[in-house]
């Protein structure tokens, strides 16, 4: 409670909800900014701590100095970047180092000026079709000659034998997918991006790699592609040693930036510049070079194009239909046969690709490719799945020993007497934090509050009730969440219902589209009445929304993580 006020406290002029402020300390906690809280004492943030947290953030990221978490601030903490710390160190050691500049190395370096590289494998032609192998070398090329423009560094590339990659050379570059033998296995189109791990003695010192189940493009101009040139400089930085800048511009700035324009005559930026230099000092003379003599030559960037290549994906991600909805960790889950999309907390699509259920979800049957329902429990933060006539329960993304066990645990009967052998729909609604269990028009309610989730698995009594006590939305819904600031919201094909502030009896309900407002699907005009059978309501297919309603700002999060040494990118 003590937490909540103060960060009420901090959240002068903005609209932004408490849910915000909490997961704002959590992030200025990561990055660098606020010390954890200690575990073993229960230390809270204080107030002041928060406010001088926000203040250092706010000088770091560029954003007008105001101590609270306003409209400007929040943004920036959405904004697709590295999640290296920003701040490593004790503030004072901040502040010196500040007085002298504003990029940040990791205290690594190679400790030679004559670098080798070399690939051991290309983009899948099927993904990036675009990018033929010579073309990958020439793009890579142009991303070391930007740092070895400004240092004494020279890069050569090691070529492969008979058909075979290299077997050496220091920056080790490869496209890999999901599981590749260096522990830190990539998840997939619209995950992690790339990793690179900093000098050093290790095997894998200075090696990058790209997920190879990303649309990998020349220049930046495909939508829905990820600009190989300006990952890999910026992986690269990280292979030289390079920590984040707070100026702007930067390469090595923590926020993604996009595509860098014209890469054959990419220059660095003063602080990228005067970073690299740091670290292995700068270049005699003005004459640009330190790649391989004979630099690949790049033909001119694609024009932009205004459409992406045809989506497979779009029939089963804009159709509706969904199996179940799911809001986890605060980030929504809509899940359709045997995948899932996943949207973040600001609401943007992780990716316009599904990902495989079994490759998330560890422990549920193989081949599972229908989940009729998902919740995440309160009291202990653990995700129950239900299929069919069993039910799973989840610490995280593995289903704890034990399960699957059988439904009729939950003392679900119907009014007829016979036991409950499906969910349809779950969630927790936020009105009064009870567990509401839906099936074939009837609904039950549970107080999950108690830590003995055995002695709390019987529904309250009084129940079964009827669906239709929840009036001006389907009676037979796909599944629904609480979202926003505690709104229900029902899902049913292809449109969704908001139930505002813990009301049943909203007689005018105004269903939205799914597709558009959650699934970054293009605007259409309905092609049917949205399945209402209580409320036939016209659709209204536009993307202006409401408070309520998720953002229609469809932009897809990046985020950079720091594991022992390594770089993560992810969107």
């Amino acid at each position: 409670m003590e937490l909540l006020w103060m960060l009420l406290t901090l959240a002068a002029g903005t609209s932004a909800m408490p849910e915000q402020y909490s997961r704002a300390v959590d992030w200025l906690s990561r990055y660098g900014y606020l010390p954890p809280p200690d575990p073993r004492t229960s230390k809270l943030q204080s107030k002041e701590g928060i406010e001088k947290a926000i203040r250092v953030m706010q000088r770091f990221g560029g954003v007008r100095e105001t101590g609270v978490l306003d409209d400007e601030t929040l943004k920036l903490m959405s904004t697709p970047r590295c999640s290296l710390p920003d701040i490593v160190g004790s503030e004072d050691m901040l502040k010196k180092r500040r007085r002298r500049r504003r990029y940040a190395l990791s205290g690594l370096k190679w400790h030679k000026s004559d670098l080798t590289w070399s690939i051991h494998s290309y983009p899948s032609p099927t993904l990036s079709p675009g990018l033929p192998s010579n073309l990958v070398e020439g793009i890579l090329t142009h991303a070391f000659k930007a740092w070895s423009d400004a240092t004494p560094l020279t890069f050569l590339q090691l070529p492969g034998g008979g058909g075979n990659p290299p077997s050496g050379g220091d920056i080790r570059v490869s496209f890999n997918s999901l599981l590749h033998d260096d522990g830190y296995p990539f998840d997939g189109q619209g995950g992690t991006l790339a990793h690179a791990f900093f000098p050093g003695r290790d095997e894998v010192s200075g090696d990058t790699h790209f997920d190879d189940h990303e649309r990998w493009s020349y220049g930046g101009n495909i939508d829905s592609t990820t600009d190989l040139f300006t990952v890999a400089v910026h992986e690269f930085g990280h292979a030289l040693g390079l920590s984040h800048s707070s100026s702007d511009p930067s390469i090595m700035r923590p926020y993604y930036q996009g595509p860098v324009g014209d890469i054959i005559h990419y220059q660095l930026a003063l602080d990228d510049k005067l970073a690299i230099q740091q670290l292995y000092g700068s270049k005699e003379g003005e004459r640009p070079g330190g790649v391989d003599p004979n630099l690949p030559r790049l033909p001119n960037p694609p024009p932009t194009r205004p459409t992406r290549p045809s989506d497979p994906t779009v029939h089963n991600r804009c159709h509706g239909g969904f199996d179940a909805v799911a809001n986890i960790r605060g980030e929504v889950f809509f899940f359709k046969g045997a995948n899932f999309w996943r949207t973040t907390r600001d609401g943007s699509l992780v990716s316009l690709n599904p990902a495989q259920i079994k490759n998330f979800w560890i422990g549920l049957p193989p081949g599972t490719n229908k989940i009729d329902a998902v919740y995440e429990r309160k009291s202990d933060n653990s995700i129950i799945f239900f299929i069919g006539s069993q039910y799973w329960v989840f610490k995280d993304t593995v289903a704890m020993s034990g399960y699957p066990r059988p439904l009729s645990e939950w003392g679900m009967k119907r009014k007829s007497g016979t036991l409950v052998d499906r969910v349809d729909a779950a969630f927790i609604w936020a009105h009064n934090g009870k567990t509401y269990l839906f099936s074939q028009g009837e609904f039950w309610r549970f107080d999950e509050s108690q830590k003995d989730q055995q002695a709390t698995r019987q529904p309250e009594s009084g129940y079964p009730r009827d669906n239709s006590l929840w009036t001006g939305v389907p009676s037979y819904m796909d599944d629904i969440i609480s979202w926003g600031e505690g709104d229900a919201y029902f899902f049913k094909d292809n449109h969704y219902w908001v139930l505002k502030s813990g009301g049943m009896n909203q007689d005018v309900v105004e269903p939205k589209s799914t597709a558009v407002d959650w699934l970054r699907c293009p605007v259409t005009p309905p092609t049917s009445a949205p399945a209402n059978p209580d409320k036939p309501n016209r659709c209204r297919c536009d993307l202006t929304g409401s408070a309520s309603s998720p953002t229609s700002n469809y932009l897809l999060v990046s985020v950079l993580l720091l594991v022992r040494g390594i770089w993560i990118t992810a969107m």
